[in-house]
């Protein structure tokens, strides 16, 4: 057995054994809530002890119900075998170290970051306009909802007046998808063999209903500085859109694709808005904060009062 990481805020570890009868290995996923949790930025409360049981059940049932239905283009590890009881669970999942997605990255080139891009896309397209009540109805961790204690605290600002406007606008958008909910760089595996066309993703606790661009902002202020998300902004929203056509060309989803695409971009910025205004009360000394999120929230409250005639 070898312990690859151990989960946020202790509660508990994702392992990797070896079963020498089957030949093989497979990853478990073993959550087991401390009875004293300390959060890394000491933002613990039974509200946040309730969401992270709360993640690791919806997780599962992705897993269990919706993977299957993703292929090479969005590669997802395969459940196993799951177990639940009280508030420990274990998922036992396929090692995508061994199918071929070794390689974890911290710093990446743009190769890369089209790469990412590409997986969001087609998995966005799979499930766009799908049936998600299981899920979160609200993917990613920090909208609003469940973030009031966060909320609560952030200083007064025009954004912090503006949060319920970008929150309602966001989630009201007339096309939705799944989206990951948590698309950092660590939550992406890459093949170890140069296949350039292949990307695997894991950690699905945040998944749930949302507009693709939400996991796109959220994935490259992931991976680049501000000075390339400035300089870059339009080639990379240019490629996950065109990407994101084939992938709904190829599961055979007949969509108004003007109509969606026009609609992503136009919230793309109060994505941006809406992460601020979670950083603001989480840590607002974060080093996610940077002149590129401050222009892109500038943009959004400037568009805010016009949004709802123009979409």
């Amino acid at each position: 057995m070898q312990t690859v990481q151990s989960l946020w805020s202790g509660y508990g570890d994702v392992s990797r054994y070896v079963s020498p009868r089957l030949k093989t290995t497979f990853v478990v996923k073993y959550i087991s809530p401390p009875l004293d949790p300390v959060h890394p930025r000491g933002w613990h409360s039974q509200t946040s002890h309730q969401r992270k049981l709360q993640s690791y059940q919806i997780e599962t049932k992705f897993y269990r119900d919706y993977a299957f239905l993703c292929d090479n283009n969005c590669v997802i590890p395969k459940l196993l075998a799951e177990f639940s009881e009280n508030q420990q669970q274990i998922l036992v999942l396929q090692d995508l170290d061994q199918a071929g997605f070794s390689l974890r990255k911290d710093q990446v080139g743009m190769a890369d970051v089209m790469l990412g891009i590409k997986w969001l896309a087609y998995f966005h397209a799979r499930f766009l306009q799908q049936d998600s009540s299981e899920l979160w109805p609200v993917g990613t961790y920090w909208y609003l909802a469940t973030r009031q204690d966060e909320f609560k605290v952030m200083a007064s600002s025009q954004l912090k007046d503006a949060a319920q406007a970008l929150d309602t606008a966001l989630n009201n958008a007339s096309f939705q998808t799944l989206v990951h909910g948590d698309a950092k760089l660590a939550n992406f595996c890459f093949p170890d063999n140069n296949d350039v066309n292949r990307l695997a993703a894991v950690d699905f606790q945040y998944v749930g209903k949302g507009i693709g661009v939400k996991d796109l902002a959220y994935f490259l202020g992931a991976c680049l500085n501000q000075d390339d998300l400035f300089k870059h902004e339009q080639r990379l929203l240019d490629e996950y859109f065109l990407h994101l056509k084939k992938a709904l060309e190829h599961y055979q989803i007949n969509v108004d694709f003007t109509h969606l695409q026009k609609q992503w971009r136009q919230l793309y910025p109060l994505v941006w808005a809406d992460f601020y205004r979670f950083l603001l009360g989480w840590s607002p000394g974060h080093h996610k904060i940077n002149p590129y999120m401050q222009r892109q929230t500038d943009i959004a409250l400037a568009i805010l009062v016009n949004l709802e005639g123009a979409i």
